[in-house]
């Protein structure tokens, strides 16, 4: 299975394993800019050259030989389930993408459809979310009526791949707390180019695409919310340090134990 998601610079200086909605693409800005002194120009999941990714055939020998030796600092960035499933629904569902269309293509339609998910003019943002919701939990529980998407689906599984497959992290960084985090993994290796967190802008490629949240975070989830959200989310919760039992406190109560996480997440079965 190799390293699906993994980035890492092309100094060699640091990898990270990238999960989808935590600030991936101001992190892998972030990593470009470390060895090249200036900003891929345009999203940085498109960058095909200047930094080593899975994805791309030629950078796999090479991460696969630094993540397994652990010859370079590993990091990944997680945030709270509430907030991320909110903007995975703001984002994926109700906004129109970089290319102009919809999200995966027919998957709205079906969704208006099969869930009475409401997602233009002035609809009930509430009631559509807590329906889409019930949908993220039928893909996640039961793979119906499709697989779950990268977007939505447990931060724990894009983790584990990381570690099941022979990596180890040396920090979990939380998104609420973004540029301390980042200071802390770019103190821990050595930079081509120094980076100053306080001059990076936020490369939040979704931002605009979708309508603005209209309400607090936790009025979107009733009791009912909530319980889809620990049926899904639950290990997220316990393993990365946020609070289930209030949705209105999006910060993390405690740091991530290293050690729990590659014992909890270390089992392929």
């Amino acid at each position: 299975m190799g390293f699906p998601g993994t980035w890492m610079t092309e100094s060699e200086s640091v990898v990270y394993r990238v999960v989808p909605k935590c600030a991936c693409s101001t992190i892998g800005q972030v990593m470009y800019y470390s060895d090249h002194g200036e900003y891929f120009d345009g999203d940085i999941h498109d960058a095909t050259s200047g930094l080593h990714k899975w994805a791309i055939p030629e950078s796999q020998p090479k991460i696969e030989d630094i993540v397994k030796n652990h010859r370079a600092y590993a990091f990944t960035c997680v945030r709270n389930p509430y907030t991320r499933v909110l903007s995975s629904f703001f984002d994926k569902i109700c906004g129109i993408q970089r290319n102009g269309s919809r999200y995966r293509g027919n998957l709205v339609p079906k969704l208006i459809q099969t869930y009475g998910i409401e997602v233009e003019g002035d609809f009930d943002q509430i009631a559509s979310f807590r329906r889409f919701l019930l949908f993220v939990r039928d893909t996640v529980k039961f793979r119906k009526p499709m697989d779950p998407d990268i977007h939505w689906s447990a931060m724990a599984g894009h983790v584990s791949t990381f570690i099941v497959n022979g990596g180890r992290y040396d920090r979990f960084i939380h998104t609420e707390t973004f540029s301390d985090g980042m200071n802390d993994v770019l103190a821990s290796i050595d930079t081509k180019v120094p980076v100053n967190m306080k001059s990076v802008p936020r490369f939040n490629e979704s931002e605009g695409h979708g309508p603005k949240r209209a309400h607090p975070v936790e009025e979107y989830f009733d009791d009912l919310s909530r319980h889809l959200m620990w049926e899904i989310y639950h290990r997220d919760f316990k393993l990365f340090g946020y609070d289930f039992d209030d949705p209105s406190n999006k910060m993390p109560v405690r740091e991530v134990d290293l050690d729990e996480v590659h014992v909890k997440l270390g089992d392929p079965g």
